[in-house]
Parts: C-alpha cells; sequence; structure tokens
C-alpha cells in the first residue's frame, strides 16, 4: 500500500463505486488534493461528482480503491472512525439546504462545533461571526421556516465555515441561489478558505463556478476527463469524441 505525497491532504488512487441499482458512479478515479487547494470537479449531471465528494469524505465507502487523508487511511477506516473523521476535521455543504427546525438560525450554524464539544457562548461567536459575513446576521434568531431558501443555504455555508474544517467538501453549493446570491456566497466562501487555509473540493457544473477555483479536474460517466470535444450544433448526437485516464 503506497502512502500518498506528503504536500496532498487528500489523496485517492482507482475509486470505483457502483450504485444499488447497477448504475455505475466511479470508474477508476484517481486525484490529489493539496492543502490549501481550491479544486472544482466540474462535469454535467450524472457525472460521479457527488459519489466522488462523497467517497472522499468517508461519507461512503468506495467498494474498491483508496482514500487517504493526511497520509491516514481512510478507506481501512469503520463507521465511527469515519464519522468522527468528518465531524472533526470536514465540514460538507449539500446543494438542498438542511437546518433543523427546532433550533433558530444561529444554533443551526453552531451545531457542528456544539457535538465537538466546543462551549456553547464560543460557538455562538463564531456563528454569528460567519452570519454576518454572510449577510444574514438580522435573522440570527429566526427559525428556518421563517427564511427563503437561499438565506437558508447562506446558513448551511456559514454550518460548515465556523467549524473552521480541515476540507471543506462543497457539493453545488450555489445550486438554490440566484446568480447575484451566488456570487456573493461563492466569494465569502473562497476567500474564507484561503485566508483560513481551508482545502476546499467543490463540485459543480457551472462554468463560472468552476474558474474560481485554483485547478479543475473534469468527470465523465464516472470517469475523469482530459478532453471534450463537442459536436458543432444540429449534428448527430453522440458524436463527441473525449480522452479518457483513469
Amino acid at each position: 500500500m503506497e502512502a500518498p505525497p506528503d504536500n496532498d491532504v487528500l489523496w485517492a488512487r482507482a475509486l470505483h463505486f457502483t450504485h444499488h441499482d447497477g448504475s455505475p458512479g466511479l470508474g477508476g478515479v484517481s486525484l490529489g488534493v493539496r492543502e490549501g487547494e481550491i479544486l472544482a470537479v466540474s462535469g454535467p449531471r450524472g457525472s460521479g461528482k457527488s459519489t466522488l465528494l462523497a467517497c472522499l469524505s468517508g461519507l461512503v465507502p468506495a467498494q474498491r480503491g483508496e482514500v487517504w487523508f493526511n497520509s491516514v487511511p481512510v478507506h481501512t477506516m469503520g463507521p465511527v472512525a469515519r464519522e468522527r473523521l468528518r465531524r472533526d476535521r470536514f465540514g460538507w455543504i449539500d446543494p438542498r439546504p438542511t437546518l433543523v427546525p427546532e433550533l433558530n438560525v444561529w444554533e443551526n450554524a453552531a451545531l457542528p462545533l456544539m457535538l465537538r464539544g466546543t462551549g456553547r457562548r464560543r460557538a455562538k461567536t463564531a456563528a454569528l461571526e460567519w452570519l454576518e459575513r454572510l449577510d444574514i446576521g438580522d435573522v440570527a434568531r429566526s427559525r428556518p421556516r421563517e427564511l427563503t431558501q437561499a438565506q437558508r443555504q447562506r446558513v448551511c455555508v456559514a454550518r460548515a465555515l465556523a467549524t473552521a474544517p480541515t476540507v471543506l467538501f462543497a457539493d453545488e453549493p450555489t445550486a438554490p441561489l440566484h446568480r447575484a446570491d451566488r456570487a456573493h456566497v461563492l466569494r465569502t466562501l473562497t476567500t474564507a478558505a484561503r485566508s483560513h487555509g481551508i482545502t476546499v473540493v467543490l463540485a459543480t457544473h457551472d462554468a463560472e463556478t468552476a474558474a474560481l477555483a485554483d485547478r479543475t479536474v473534469s468527470l465523465l460517466d464516472g470517469r475523469r476527463v482530459n478532453t471534450v470535444h463537442l459536436p458543432p450544433v444540429g449534428e448527430t448526437e453522440g458524436r463527441a469524441a473525449c480522452s479518457l485516464s483513469v
């Protein structure tokens, strides 16, 4: 078992994953993510972006292949160890905002910190700081049902950043947002990542979002794509040629 390069905070080799219905998720994807890097994983819907993030974060174990975090083999960890790793070292932003309805906004944003054992006052301070940065400090005491979908997604972003994770996995984090909201949230997210040294793995099908990253890895049908040549408009579907690396 070969250890990853020292400068890679995340490293994956030959990841394979097949969904329960038999459809392919990943077909031998390998990649490395450097410390402090913002890496965009791009590709159309169904290309394997979400599956790759889930395997890299330990949320779902790959069926074959290796995942390393800071030279620690995630692929050999049991469920409890992987859950602890996600709680203590990783942050996650879903494409759909999911909040605890019984908690107010700042409590939702502070929840992962309190689950780590951080005191309520300190966790509240960190949560409020990020809510202010995302321009939703004025709704800190509101309940999720009182917010717009865009506001709820900003709370989710604040929740992920408040823990100062080593690696932040963002799966289409601005999908529910309008263009103006999307630009602001992405600017806050990338600025925070760079200033705090947070490594970001960002799944997106949007070229403008991917352009904000330091580097882009493209997927198509669960495999890494080096080049894609699309046929001119009007030509028969299926004429696209692509060069794949696994």
